[in-house]
């Protein structure tokens, strides 16, 4: 679909860019001459992909660990990238989410998905672009956000509240630094599993029945090259008249109607409380590899 070297010259960050959907938009740009850097938690996941793409495509990726709730590290990590040359483009895609009923939720839980979504989202994109506005630099970037900011989702409030927020954003920083030549837009995956995201959403597989597929008009989840085509045609030369905007990739899931974890209303209380020791041996594992 594209030119070999459609991004040759730019530089793109991506938070959360070591995994899952980052990582598959991460690579796609890489494979088309963009420079990359990346960010999450995990230094060891960053290594990883890092010296993956190093070996694939000869490419040397910048990586550093960065807990985007941190609104000076923030500060701190993007005054680095930019005394190193300036970026070019901006992929929000680090998230979090896990399935619950919303009556069982502590404030602790909601803040561990509004500080990340929410927050962490708003402070990354804020840095770059009061960068861009001081040295006058056009720039494009791209949040991942979900079709609940249209619809709503029963048992992931906290992230449909944030990214709700966070198409708003679009549409207002959109106007705000559109003279300035800043574009912002977002894309609205549904489903496209993915391991750790799966583990926390699906832990049990209720998203890869028959059932939930049926919520689907395509019936099937999303192929990860049909998110990178859209994430590359978005951060590409030639339509920087679109802006503002959040587009749905779902295969018309949300304009089918109930959100995507609407069908969890069956579920029985036991149910819950497998699910949720489920998840949690899920986020103790991975606190355990974030320590090795």
């Amino acid at each position: 679909m594209f030119k070999e070297n459609i991004l040759k010259g730019k530089k793109i960050l991506v938070t959360g860019g070591g995994t899952g959907l980052g990582k598959e938009m991460s690579e796609h740009y890489v494979q088309h001459g963009a420079d990359l850097v990346i960010c999450g938690r995990r230094e060891s996941v960053l290594a990883d992909t890092a010296a993956e793409f190093k070996d694939k495509y000869g490419a040397n990726v910048r990586y550093q660990p960065l807990d985007i709730r941190s609104p000076q590290d923030v500060e701190d990590f993007i005054d680095s990238i930019f005394q190193e040359g300036p970026l070019h483009g901006l992929v929000n895609n680090a998230a979090g989410n896990f399935i619950s009923p919303t009556k069982d939720l502590s404030a602790r839980g909601f803040d561990a998905i509004a500080n990340i979504v929410f927050h962490g989202t708003f402070y990354v994109t804020n840095a770059v672009g009061k960068k861009w506005l001081e040295q006058k630099i056009k720039g494009s970037i791209i949040s991942i956000l979900a079709t609940w900011v249209w619809t709503g989702s029963p048992f992931v409030v906290p992230s449909a509240m944030s990214k709700s927020a966070l198409n708003t954003m679009t549409k207002s920083l959109a106007v705000e630094w559109g003279p300035y030549g800043i574009r912002i837009n977002a894309i609205a995956p549904g489903p496209f599993p993915t391991e750790g995201a799966w583990a926390r959403l699906s832990p049990k597989g209720d998203l890869d029945d028959s059932d939930s597929m049926s919520t689907i008009p395509m019936g099937r989840v999303g192929q990860m090259s049909e998110l990178q085509n859209l994430a590359t045609f978005l951060m590409a030369d030639g339509c920087e008249y679109l802006t503002g905007q959040t587009i749905a990739l779902d295969g018309a899931q949300y304009l089918s109607g109930g959100g995507t974890f609407s069908q969890l209303s069956k579920m029985s209380e036991d149910d819950w409380s497998e699910i949720r020791s489920m998840i949690k041996k899920t986020n103790d594992s991975d606190k355990q590899k974030r320590s090795t």
